[in-house]
């Protein structure tokens, strides 16, 4: 995928959380930089091993774009609302079995000084374990971070066309009409497909053929929204639309994450944010936003408008555990 170009920015940026390493419980335990902690790519050599101190642990910040560019946001509870911060490359670590990970380093800025220095794995790393800098990429931090933000459907698929017919993903064609539920038949705009491997914040989300009555099992990439229609308020969320992640629905039985082994994953692109259906259940289309643009490319990479069902999307301590996709089946049931 392809970067683009920058975007006139709305007001309402969404927020992102992530769970990172500071820098300084990475450290270099052998090669040239011993001792030194995770850095930016200038001052990265290729080659040293790192491993995470013992005892420490992922720590949590919010960012979210503004026109400065990536910002903390004041829910983060590390770091300082309002520093920027920098996407300065991705790195690639291989442990002794030579399975690989993909990391990106970012770089908190404050008055044009590095205020701190997070990595942010794409699959877990573990204590104790060495990791040997394989890989550095200074050019594609950006697409990386945003294909992680892309809510995506894998291969097989079913989505409801216009005609009623069900259809794969991977036959959709451009200019193909499919059924949405704000605005009837609507023409997809453009189709990406990527293969990536399936672990950490790649892995995709099985839910069950059933669960939320759908017709098949449904699998689609962690951040994914579904839709769901409460005929009562069984949530406690004060209406009756809500937009749901489906990482948020894990019971580790009848929805649970699929890790392991590599991912086919398709993006449906039309004009406007869609609510459409796939497998019988009702999920949501790409949304162009701040942090899935530099995914696209720059030929179809515009800006979404705000749509009303973005603002039914709860949290996951509303939902209320392990029961919680039981729940919407129940509340969603006629």
């Amino acid at each position: 995928m392809n970067g683009a170009t920058p975007m006139t920015l709305p007001d309402d940026q969404p927020t992102q959380l992530l769970s990172v390493l500071r820098a300084d419980d990475f450290t270099v335990v052998d090669g040239v930089a011993q001792g030194d902690a995770m850095t930016f790519a200038d001052e990265l050599v290729m080659d040293d091993v790192y491993q995470i101190k013992v005892g420490s642990e992922r720590v949590r910040i919010a960012v979210s774009q503004t026109a400065n560019g990536l910002t903390l946001d004041s829910q983060t509870p590390t770091g300082h609302a309002g520093n920027l911060v920098h996407l300065d490359s991705a790195v690639t670590l291989m442990s002794p079995d030579g399975t690989t990970f993909e990391a990106l380093v970012m770089v908190e800025v404050e008055d044009d000084a590095v205020a701190d220095i997070y990595l942010l794995p794409f699959a877990p790393l573990a204590q104790k374990i060495d990791y040997r800098l394989v890989g550095i990429d200074r050019d594609t931090a950006a697409s990386r971070f945003a294909e992680v933000a892309c809510v995506s459907f894998t291969r097989g698929t079913h989505i409801a066309m216009a005609s009623g017919a069900q259809v794969p993903i991977e036959n959709l064609k451009i200019g193909d009409k499919v059924l949405t539920r704000d605005d009837g038949p609507k023409e997809v705009r453009w189709v990406g497909s990527s293969t990536v491997r399936a672990v950490g914040a790649f892995a995709p989300i099985v839910i069950r053929k059933g669960v939320l009555h759908n017709e098949n099992d449904l699998v689609l990439s962690p951040d994914h929204r579904i839709f769901i229609y409460q005929r009562q308020d069984t949530v406690g969320a004060g209406r009756a639309e809500l937009l749901v992640k489906v990482s948020h629905l894990v019971n580790g039985t009848t929805v649970f994450q699929q890790d392991g082994g590599f991912v086919e994953y398709f993006q449906l692109l039309f004009d406007d944010h869609q609510i459409i259906y796939a497998e019988g259940i009702a999920a949501e289309s790409l949304l162009i936003d701040t942090r899935t643009r530099n995914a696209l490319p720059s030929d179809v990479a515009t800006d979404h408008a705000p749509r009303q069902h973005n603002e039914f999307e709860v949290t996951r301590e509303l939902l209320g555990g392990e029961n919680a996709a039981k729940i919407l089946r129940k509340a969603s049931r006629s």
